[in-house]
């Protein structure tokens, strides 16, 4: 990215405000920026993920399309999509930007991440040593800490309320490093947080279908809270900076405002859609459940029938049919 024009604080880091045009759906499009360590990290995660499809492939082993698309497109797209396109460009002077960028790497991000099943596909091509180790990862009292379900909720739901009701978040937009550190810190807490409710993977902290309703449920009025707190507030939320580097074109009270309200609509309706997810996997569970049962039972009926069977013949032609008169 450029430096910033020598009006903005010295420690401010991103594009100068006065050489961005107004934002449009067309900017997203045309304003894009290579980082080179994150397009570096993606291209390597991509490239491990393919590897162990082709792994799969050739030794036979069935690896579903859908997996493969949505974590390629759907993670680590998404990822690089709102880092270095327009989104990432506008992201440190437009609050409402910000807020898109934040929620994608919380929110869509990591669930299409999950639902690209990553640690199943290591575990089946990994060679042996591989999968000792990773197993011994996914094992770990620290693996076992922070996949647990009430950690991860505590982290998705506090992250945004420390962020935007401290100075953290200002402190964020002024330090390069901090910056990109909440960009991965967002994308870590909302993996912690749904990977075990999205239940694809074998990874620690795993809940019955009931718990994670309940705690999907729970996530959506708190969201809403933090939104509505932040449009209805009379106090800029990183005023020294956006009160310095906001363009001529934008207004940062309206901002703020369109940033609370992006907070509660997409919270709730990120919420909802895994909430009906969870509900159609629930039932799924319980059919697949029944129909364990039921062959179950087939299994012991027959078998009762089989050993009804032999003792009959055990007994003989008399026998089976009855006394003589």
């Amino acid at each position: 990215m450029t430096t910033m024009a020598t009006s903005i604080p010295a420690l401010a880091v991103g594009v100068d405000p006065a050489s961005l045009p107004p934002f449009t759906a067309i900017r997203i499009l045309n304003e894009w920026t290579v980082e080179p360590f994150l397009l570096t990290m993606l291209v390597v995660s991509a490239a491990l993920y393919l590897w162990g499809v082709q792994r799969l492939r050739a030794n036979g082993v069935h690896w579903k399309t859908s997996r493969t698309v949505s974590f390629l497109l759907g993670g680590v797209g998404t990822i690089a999509f709102v880092t270095m396109s327009g989104i990432g460009a506008y992201d440190e002077t437009l609050f409402s930007v910000h807020m898109v960028q934040h929620m994608v790497l919380s929110m869509v991000s990591p669930i299409f991440l999950a639902l690209g099943a990553p640690v199943t596909l290591a575990l089946r091509a990994l060679p042996s040593a591989g999968r000792s180790r990773l197993n011994a990862v996914l094992h770990s009292h620290i693996a076992r800490f922070f996949c647990h379900p009430l950690v991860g909720f505590l982290l998705f739901v506090g992250t945004p309320f420390l962020l935007y009701l401290t100075e953290w978040y200002p402190l964020s937009l002024r330090y390069i490093w901090l910056h990109e550190f909440l960009h991965v810190h967002f994308l870590l807490i909302g993996c912690v947080f749904f990977w075990p409710l999205v239940g694809v993977d074998p990874v620690p902290g795993r809940v019955s279908h009931p718990m994670r309703m309940l705690i999907l449920v729970a996530t959506m009025p708190l969201h809403a809270v933090l939104g509505l707190t932040i449009m209805q507030s009379r106090d800029l939320i990183a005023g020294s900076w956006y009160g310095v580097v906001h363009p001529v074109w934008s207004n940062p009270m309206s901002e703020q405002q369109i940033a609370g309200g992006l907070l509660w609509a997409s919270g709730d309706l990120v919420g909802l859609l895994m909430v009906v997810t969870a509900m159609y996997q629930w039932m799924r569970a319980s059919e697949r459940e029944a129909a364990r049962e039921d062959r179950r039972l087939d299994r012991l009926d027959a078998s009762n029938r089989r050993g009804e069977a032999r003792r009959l013949d055990s007994r003989g032609p008399k026998s089976a049919a009855g006394p003589a008169e």
